[in-house]
């Protein structure tokens, strides 16, 4: 027994060192840029939260032109983003290619989470406010993956956006979870305790910020976007999403959950749904 005390506080030690670094984002920073596909942008930092910064490329379009703010996924970047940006500047819409902190060129923090990609989020909405300083602007948010549940969790918190798109969401982190951490075999109780410790680390409860609660608190039009052939997030998820608030759901045939190209090629719904939701007047 004694031995057993020993060792245990070492034991715990190393699962809680393991805990955090196999939820750390890797960083992948952008090995190239909109000019590589002939398109004009610029650079921009935006201030987030605790004093960081965010990389950005907005690629403009006019100034009175709508808005849409693009958010990646975990271990993602703006450049992965880039063949979801196209159809919407066709449109004629202003991008905005956002970086969460850890990610890209944005920068570091002691953690990411889904409600910290929402915070950044959040920022950069505000500083699009700022920067057009247009009281009629229309602004969207799209995100994928957790990116996805994040842009889901800050349309609940505000009333100023017009449209979201959430493409590959899973419906609940703690699904999410249990599905990644149960291929390690871990003992009941074990699992429970690594899952309410990663509530205390981030600061919420997995009910709070869970898309499938947070999607009948938005109160503009929300398209759902999943790929049929999702391995990392079912397309029972989206379904679940989707009965939850009567949401639209588009289901994309052989799109796995990073085939942002497959997305890009159903660009023209994507519009379609933005048309409905009133964000191009005059058009049809």
């Amino acid at each position: 027994m004694y031995w057993l005390l020993l060792i245990l506080p070492g034991f715990m030690i190393l699962l809680l060192l393991a805990i955090h670094l196999g939820f750390r984002p890797p960083r992948n920073v952008e090995s190239g840029s909109p000019s590589d596909l002939g398109i004009d942008f610029t650079s921009v930092n935006i201030p987030t939260v605790r004093g960081k910064r965010l990389f950005a490329w907005l690629l403009p379009a006019t100034p009175q032109a709508p808005v849409i703010i693009i958010l990646h996924g975990w271990g993602g970047n703006a450049e992965l983003m880039l063949p979801v940006a196209r159809p919407f500047l066709k449109a004629g819409m202003n991008v905005l290619l956002v970086d969460s902190r850890n990610h890209g060129g944005s920068d570091s923090d002691n953690f990411s989470s889904l409600p910290r990609f929402a915070e950044d989020a959040g920022c950069a909405v505000d500083w699009v406010k700022s920067r057009f300083n247009n009281p009629s602007q229309k602004i969207v948010l799209l995100g994928h993956s957790v990116g996805a549940g994040a842009v889901l969790l800050e349309a609940s918190r505000r009333d100023d956006l017009s449209a979201v798109i959430s493409i590959s969401a899973f419906a609940h982190p703690e699904w999410m979870m249990r599905r990644y951490l149960e291929r390690l075999h871990l003992p009941s109780l074990l699992l429970n305790g690594i899952l309410r410790y990663v509530e205390w680390v981030i600061g919420h409860r997995f009910e709070q910020i869970a898309p499938v609660n947070t999607l009948g608190k938005i109160n503009c039009p929300v398209l759902l976007v999943h790929g049929m052939a999702d391995n990392t997030v079912p397309v029972s998820d989206a379904e679940a999403l989707s009965r939850a608030a009567d949401i639209e759901l588009l289901l994309v045939d052989d799109a796995g959950h990073d085939s942002v190209d497959k997305i890009e090629e159903h660009g023209d719904q994507l519009i379609h749904f933005l048309l409905k939701a009133g964000l191009f007047p005059g058009k049809k």
